[in-house]
């Protein structure tokens, strides 16, 4: 598609006479979509037996007119109160046994069947009036859906059935999750219940946990299926997605976007660089990881940075000149093909007055607006050029859901966190110019000729042959410390570490030593330099693997801490430790680049990033400066200047 860039508007949250005339000032600057209904439930249906759609007709006919496309959304996140008060089965039940107070939104429970039959009422009425208004592009299920943790009847009753389906009986479930320990064995499925109770995770059986993680997230998914399939049988042609974010309980993101159109994503970068020059702050990492849920299919930002953020913090910095267009392109350049900005007017009443959008209170235009028109008339020039354009790459990381969950319920040591061992491998690619894949555990790994599984803590004995055949058949593999440590109910595996992986790596771990980020720190000489180790150190046994990088200090001196190993036609490596430095993975991505023979960017400026976007007879190379300095880049294939947030674009015949 070609790509649009847009807002998010409210129109219930303002007076009438303000549609026409916002309408016309974002077809004046160029706005191509708008997103609209999101949390407009008690708009749509002030009572059960009462719905009202006649004022979402004449906002919809203000930007249609204009030819501004529309977003729809399904308003299920924020129930009407009425629903809550005469029906409060459809409320969340928190662990302690009582049901969640209202008061903000999301309170509602996914598997309560008096809720889905009162959303299915109102998507119903909404579809089947907009089914045929070619204004109407897409669908929008709910708002930023998590893997909520509602401890109500309903879902007990979903968790058991989930339960038996995956284990038969009883007694394979105490056999699988070691129920002997702590006298936990199930003698009645009654017994099954929700983590009740105030205690910490980690006191809980890290088996049950899992699945209980697990099931949330499947019942996530089945609440956004349940509402696309819904959408379907009535528009059968229509485009349908969710918005999503980096959450507390996060959802298992590729099975949500299994059966959706597109992948959204809510995309709200630093406003300030940090200082810190080890500081991993780029949100190409979650822009190329949202790319990867669908296969590297195209993607939208639903809501995109537009100014100071601020509603259960103080307000955030204002974006800096640049960001506002700089930002939005980054996105595009990683793949995104569509745009909106959150959002178009800064609200006056309610929680989220402080999270600005593109007009301040007073309405009137400012130097956001004039940057974000500018965006728009650099998006309409490409747009030929961005049709249809795709991102190759030969380098993949590894996203495991279940491992992420696991490692949240025992941290391995203080600091040490799932998503920072993706991001530092994401950011040393970024920084020699290399773009990157996500992939889940299931994906087909064999298009690359490097894939990266950091902390790989759950081993799946399906995913580990198909990285063994990677391997064998001339593909590089990086395994990293906490790799193959737990089985698939998360039950400790009882040989040598990295366990089903230390046939390929050619080593294995002698000793461990989980340091933490706040404990002093080991050297590891590499590649000229001398790195320091923190948050975990393995020492290793090398069988038929070979050193590359050895501890200088404590009481691993003198032992392996990383190794190479030929497997196959491939090689394999692995690091057991973890660096605060990002000098540290940009020197070993170089190392294994070269020998992968993956071609890499040399000398690029802190903060500079390169991507492509490849078609048929074309390449376009996007330069973008993700730092507040000005930089100079001057590489064999590219010269340039750029101001800060810069992004600049170069076009080659192919």
């Amino acid at each position: 598609m070609k790509p649009l860039i847009g807002v998010d508007y409210y129109p219930e949250h303002w007076d009438e006479s303000l549609w026409e005339a916002d309408a016309e000032m974002m077809k004046s600057i160029g706005v191509k979509v708008v997103r609209m209904a999101e949390f407009a439930w008690c708009k749509i249906q002030p009572y059960e037996h009462a719905f009202d759609l006649d004022w979402l007709d004449r906002a919809i006919e203000a930007f249609s007119k204009r030819e501004i496309k529309i977003i729809l959304c399904t308003p299920t996140n924020c129930p009407p109160l009425w629903v809550y008060e005469k029906y409060p089965e459809t409320l969340q039940t928190q662990r302690d046994g009582q049901k969640i107070a209202t008061g903000i939104r999301g309170h509602r429970c996914y598997s309560s069947k008096k809720y889905r039959e009162l959303c299915t009422h109102v998507i119903r009425r909404m579809v089947e009036r907009y089914k045929n208004n070619n204004a109407v592009i897409a669908w929008q299920i709910d708002n930023e859906v998590e893997a909520n943790e509602c401890c109500c009847e309903e879902c007990t009753a979903r968790f058991r059935a989930y339960l038996k389906k995956k284990y038969d009986t009883l007694d394979n479930i105490n056999q699988a999750y070691g129920n002997i320990v702590w006298s936990g064995e199930y003698s009645s499925w009654n017994q099954i219940k929700p983590p009740l109770g105030d205690y910490n995770e980690g006191w809980y059986n890290p088996a049950y946990m899992l699945d209980w993680k697990r099931f949330c997230k499947q019942n996530a998914a089945d609440f956004v299926r349940f509402q696309a399939n819904l959408i379907k049988s009535i528009a059968p042609d229509t485009s349908v997605t969710t918005n999503t974010w980096f959450c507390g309980n996060a959802p298992d993101y590729y099975d949500m976007f299994s059966d959706l159109d597109f992948v959204s994503y809510d995309n709200y970068p630093v406003a300030r660089i940090p200082k810190d020059e080890n500081a991993l702050y780029s949100h190409a990492f979650h822009l190329d990881l949202m790319r990867g849920m669908k296969d590297g299919k195209s993607f939208c930002i639903m809501e995109q940075l537009s100014g100071g953020t601020g509603c259960w913090t103080p307000m955030g910095r204002s974006p800096l000149t640049g960001m506002i267009q700089g930002y939005s392109m980054q996105a595009i350049a990683h793949g995104a093909d569509m745009v909106l900005h959150f959002r178009w007017r800064s609200a006056r009443k309610g929680a989220e007055m402080f999270w600005h959008g593109l007009l301040d209170h007073d309405g009137k235009p400012n130097s956001r607006l004039a940057e974000f028109e500018e965006l728009c008339k650099e998006v309409s020039a490409l747009s030929d050029d961005l049709e249809g354009t795709r991102i190759e790459n030969q380098c993949a990381i590894v996203y495991s859901s279940d491992s992420l969950d696991a490692l949240n319920l025992q941290p391995q040591s203080n600091g040490y966190h799932y998503f920072n061992q993706l991001k530092s491998f994401h950011d040393a690619l970024t920084s020699l110019g290399v773009g990157c894949d996500f992939i889940d555990e299931k994906s087909d790994l064999s298009k690359y000729k490097l894939l990266i599984a950091p902390a790989l803590f759950i081993t799946n004995s399906d995913t580990a042959k198909r990285i063994h055949e990677l391997a064998e058949k001339g593909g590089h593999v990086i395994l990293t410390n906490r790799c193959g440590v737990k089985d698939e109910v998360n039950g400790c595996l009882d040989t040598p570490l990295p366990c089903d992986f230390a046939d390929m790596t050619g080593c294995t771990v002698d000793e461990y030593d989980p340091l933490g980020y706040d404990i002093e720190k080991v050297a590891v000489p590499f590649c000229n330099g001398t790195f320091d180790a923190n948050m975990w150190s393995e020492s290793l046994t090398l069988n038929t693997a070979s050193e590359i990088a050895h501890y200088e200090q404590g009481f691993l001196d003198k032992k392996a801490a990383a190794t190479q190993n030929d497997f196959g036609k491939g090689k394999v490596y692995y690091i057991g430790f973890c660096s605060p430095q990002r000098a540290f993975y940009i020197s070993l991505m170089r190392y294994v680049l070269t020998s992968a023979g993956i071609s890499f960017v040399k000398g690029l400026p802190r903060g500079v990033e390169i991507t492509q976007r490849k078609k048929d007879g074309l390449k376009l190379t996007f330069v973008f400066n993700n730092s507040e300095q000005k930089v100079k880049v001057a590489t064999d294939k590219i010269k340039c200047e750029l101001e800060p947030f810069e992004m600049k674009i170069l076009k080659q015949r192919i």
